[in-house]
């Protein structure tokens, strides 16, 4: 079980990690909450993450005494983001949700308590709050330090998934992360949870936060369980290979791993699955087939057995040659497909080892252009 800060440790707590909330403290006084993950993660110790302020009052207007630089505001829901001693702060207007239909965006008003902005939120372990000005009185009406303390996922209300179907996804996030279990109502309400009733770019959303954690392998997996999610027939190999790979080279930073762990987890990955099948028995062979790809799909491919992708990636892609289309034009060849003929001989014929030279590169595209 987590072994969480102990409450008369939170003023030092939360000094050290996010010093720059002295000054919201000072500006704000009584009215102002550190909420939501930024609360969870301090108290089970974890690295600093983003910073969600609550102000019961306004967040425009301690964003003005604040003095500070605003980069971003939405009035609909009373947020505005602003960079502090170097660092992005959410600060938003404490606020009361309610839904007109399933899965729609909440209608919000403002609230008169930082207890009526925590009920609108996802999971107990989400809604508590620390009060800046006295940071050892923890505000926490649903029992979140109590469940954080047992490893639990729970729900606030039974509507919770009905309202936000997406919450399912997140559920999965932090199950995956934390390595919670489900509270045993939550559970069955999780399983009963309607995904269609929200909009494709609202399910992606929340499936892109899932695809950038460490753990969303194992998130995705946790869907699959619930039967919120169907993975296509090559998930469980990819499962398996993706992880290490996405953090090796030459494959780190070069692909969206979000969207690789979307497409793993719901295809199609037909085109993937072909070029895993692929034997291509030169370089210039296997640089041509893999042009063809996007980067998704090329890593999917190595994940299903595609090891030559290693050389393309890290040698054959960046191969280029010492002569241009100027060259051959210099020499007679006119404007037009022999051109091209002529370099994609000659980047073969490099790939493939068979020049040493400017001058065999440009032998070898003169020869091919004048080919028909």
């Amino acid at each position: 079980m987590p072994s969480l800060i102990p409450q008369e440790n939170l003023a030092s707590a939360l000094r050290a990690t996010y010093p720059e909330l002295d000054s919201i403290a000072t500006a704000g006084g009584k009215h102002v909450y550190l909420v939501g993950g930024a609360v969870r993660d301090l108290l089970l110790g974890r690295e600093r993450g983003d910073i969600d302020v609550a102000v019961v009052g306004e967040a425009a207007e301690l964003a003005t005494a604040l003095g500070a630089e605003t980069v971003a505001a939405h009035e609909r829901f009373g947020t505005v983001k602003v960079v502090l001693d170097g660092h992005e702060i959410d600060l938003a207007t404490a606020r009361t949700e309610s839904y007109e239909r399933r899965g729609a965006l909440p209608t919000v008003a403002p609230a008169g308590s930082i207890e009526a902005d925590l009920a609108r939120r996802d999971f107990t372990i989400n809604a508590i709050a620390l009060p800046l000005a006295k940071p050892d009185a923890v505000v926490d009406p649903h029992g979140g330090h109590a469940d954080l303390e047992a490893g639990l996922l729970r729900v606030l209300h039974p509507a919770s998934f009905m309202d936000d179907p997406t919450r399912a996804i997140r559920a999965a996030r932090y199950a995956a992360r934390f390595g919670f279990a489900l509270e045993h109502e939550t559970e069955a309400l999780l399983r009963a949870t309607d995904l269609g009733t929200v909009s494709p770019e609202r399910r992606e959303g929340e499936l892109r936060r899932l695809g950038v954690e460490p753990s969303a392998a194992e998130g995705l997996e946790l869907l699959a369980g619930w039967g919120l999610l169907h993975t296509g027939e090559h998930w469980e190999a990819l499962a398996a290979a993706l992880p290490e790979l996405l953090g090796q080279s030459p494959w780190e930073g070069e692909v969206d791993a979000a969207q690789v762990w979307i497409e793993a987890a719901l295809g199609p990955q037909g085109d993937a699955h072909s070029l895993a099948n692929a034997r291509p028995t030169q370089p210039s062979e296997a640089a041509s087939l893999a042009r063809r790809h996007s980067p998704t799909e090329l890593i999917l491919a190595r994940a299903l057995g595609a090891e030559w992708l290693d050389d393309y990636m890290g040698i054959w892609r960046d191969v280029a040659l010492a002569i241009d289309g100027d060259d051959l034009i210099a020499a007679g060849i006119p404007t037009g497909p022999a051109v091209g003929r002529g370099l994609d001989a000659a980047l073969r014929a490099k790939l493939d080892g068979e020049t040493s030279s400017r001058d065999d590169e440009l032998a070898i595209a003169l020869a091919a252009a004048r080919e028909g």
